[in-house]
Protein backbone atom coordinates (compact mmCIF):
# COMPACT_ATOMS: atom_id res chain seq x y z
CA UNK A 1 0.00 0.00 0.00
CA UNK A 2 2.22 2.73 0.88
CA UNK A 3 5.97 2.33 -0.53
CA UNK A 4 7.77 5.69 0.87
CA UNK A 5 6.82 6.60 4.29
CA UNK A 6 8.38 10.00 5.81
CA UNK A 7 9.15 9.98 9.27
CA UNK A 8 9.97 13.72 10.87
CA UNK A 9 12.08 13.23 14.09
CA UNK A 10 12.93 15.47 16.81
CA UNK A 11 14.76 12.94 18.94
CA UNK A 12 12.30 13.27 21.15
CA UNK A 13 11.32 9.54 23.07
CA UNK A 14 7.74 10.25 20.94
CA UNK A 15 9.84 9.50 17.83
CA UNK A 16 10.36 5.87 18.91
CA UNK A 17 6.53 5.12 19.07
CA UNK A 18 6.19 6.88 15.34
CA UNK A 19 8.81 4.80 14.19
CA UNK A 20 7.25 1.25 15.69
CA UNK A 21 3.83 2.24 14.64
CA UNK A 22 5.42 3.09 10.62
CA UNK A 23 7.05 -0.56 10.94
CA UNK A 24 3.70 -2.21 11.78
CA UNK A 25 1.64 -0.22 9.38
CA UNK A 26 4.17 -0.98 6.32
CA UNK A 27 3.73 -4.72 7.63
CA UNK A 28 6.22 -7.14 5.48
CA UNK A 29 5.69 -5.35 1.98
CA UNK A 30 8.41 -3.64 -0.50
CA UNK A 31 8.74 -0.43 1.33
CA UNK A 32 11.50 2.37 2.46
CA UNK A 33 11.27 4.73 5.35
CA UNK A 34 12.96 8.32 5.11
CA UNK A 35 13.79 9.83 8.34
CA UNK A 36 14.09 13.79 8.24
CA UNK A 37 14.91 16.03 11.14
CA UNK A 38 14.78 19.40 10.41
CA UNK A 39 17.18 22.56 12.62
CA UNK A 40 15.05 25.18 12.70
CA UNK A 41 17.09 28.58 11.36
CA UNK A 42 16.70 31.29 13.65
CA UNK A 43 14.07 33.65 12.16
CA UNK A 44 15.71 36.84 10.15
CA UNK A 45 19.37 35.13 10.17
CA UNK A 46 21.11 32.98 8.02
CA UNK A 47 23.27 29.96 8.68
CA UNK A 48 26.36 31.41 7.75
CA UNK A 49 25.35 34.24 10.78
CA UNK A 50 25.63 31.36 13.19
CA UNK A 51 27.31 28.56 11.42
CA UNK A 52 29.35 27.30 14.67
CA UNK A 53 26.04 26.65 16.36
CA UNK A 54 24.29 25.14 13.77
CA UNK A 55 27.62 22.45 12.94
CA UNK A 56 27.19 21.61 16.82
CA UNK A 57 23.94 21.08 16.21
CA UNK A 58 24.41 18.63 13.08
CA UNK A 59 26.91 16.75 14.86
CA UNK A 60 25.04 16.12 17.71
CA UNK A 61 21.94 15.28 15.31
CA UNK A 62 23.65 12.90 13.14
CA UNK A 63 24.50 10.67 16.26
CA UNK A 64 20.72 10.38 17.35
CA UNK A 65 19.76 9.89 13.43
CA UNK A 66 21.85 6.82 13.24
CA UNK A 67 20.39 5.40 16.27
CA UNK A 68 16.84 6.00 14.82
CA UNK A 69 18.00 4.71 11.55
CA UNK A 70 19.89 1.30 13.03
CA UNK A 71 16.77 0.24 14.50
CA UNK A 72 15.31 0.30 11.79
CA UNK A 73 17.27 -1.33 9.71
CA UNK A 74 17.59 -4.05 12.95
CA UNK A 75 13.98 -4.37 11.40
CA UNK A 76 14.96 -4.80 8.05
CA UNK A 77 14.01 -1.75 6.51
CA UNK A 78 15.09 0.04 3.74
CA UNK A 79 16.04 3.54 5.61
CA UNK A 80 17.96 6.76 4.26
CA UNK A 81 18.49 9.71 6.82
CA UNK A 82 18.42 13.50 6.60
CA UNK A 83 18.96 16.48 8.23
CA UNK A 84 18.08 19.93 6.76
CA UNK A 85 18.21 23.24 7.77
CA UNK A 86 15.43 25.80 7.71
CA UNK A 87 11.54 26.07 8.71
CA UNK A 88 9.99 22.63 9.71
CA UNK A 89 7.01 22.95 8.04
CA UNK A 90 8.39 23.96 4.88
CA UNK A 91 11.23 21.33 4.88
CA UNK A 92 8.80 18.81 5.80
CA UNK A 93 6.69 19.72 3.20
CA UNK A 94 9.76 20.26 0.57
CA UNK A 95 11.12 16.57 1.13
CA UNK A 96 7.72 14.70 1.02
CA UNK A 97 6.64 16.50 -2.46
CA UNK A 98 10.46 16.23 -3.65
CA UNK A 99 11.05 12.56 -2.42
CA UNK A 100 7.03 11.38 -3.58
CA UNK A 101 6.10 10.15 -0.11
CA UNK A 102 3.35 8.41 -0.09
CA UNK A 103 2.54 9.16 3.81
CA UNK A 104 3.99 10.52 6.51
CA UNK A 105 3.85 9.44 10.08
CA UNK A 106 4.79 11.77 12.94
CA UNK A 107 4.46 12.03 16.70
CA UNK A 108 1.87 15.13 18.23
CA UNK A 109 0.57 15.42 21.42
CA UNK A 110 -3.18 15.46 22.51
CA UNK A 111 -5.19 18.33 22.28
CA UNK A 112 -6.85 19.94 25.25
CA UNK A 113 -10.40 19.35 24.77
CA UNK A 114 -10.99 22.78 27.15
CA UNK A 115 -9.16 24.74 24.60
CA UNK A 116 -8.48 23.13 21.55
CA UNK A 117 -7.52 26.02 19.46
CA UNK A 118 -4.46 26.76 21.35
CA UNK A 119 -2.87 23.45 19.73
CA UNK A 120 -3.73 24.11 16.60
CA UNK A 121 -0.50 26.02 15.48
CA UNK A 122 1.39 23.27 15.77
CA UNK A 123 3.91 21.49 13.15
CA UNK A 124 2.40 18.07 13.62
CA UNK A 125 -1.30 20.29 12.92
CA UNK A 126 0.46 22.41 9.84
CA UNK A 127 1.64 19.52 8.39
CA UNK A 128 -1.59 17.32 8.40
CA UNK A 129 -3.55 20.10 6.73
CA UNK A 130 -1.09 21.30 4.47
CA UNK A 131 0.45 17.56 3.11
CA UNK A 132 -0.29 16.69 0.19
CA UNK A 133 -0.28 13.06 1.31
CA UNK A 134 -2.21 11.14 4.09
CA UNK A 135 -0.58 11.86 7.30
CA UNK A 136 -0.88 9.75 10.82
CA UNK A 137 -0.47 11.54 14.00
CA UNK A 138 0.77 9.45 16.70
CA UNK A 139 -0.08 10.43 19.94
Amino acid sequence: MFQHILVPVDFSPKNKKALEITLQIAGSGKYRISLLHVVEIIEDTTYEEFGDFYSSLEKKAEKKMAGLAAFCRNHGVEVTDKIVFGNRVQEIMKYAADAQVDLIVMSSHKLQLEEPSRDWGTISYKIGILSQCPVLLVK
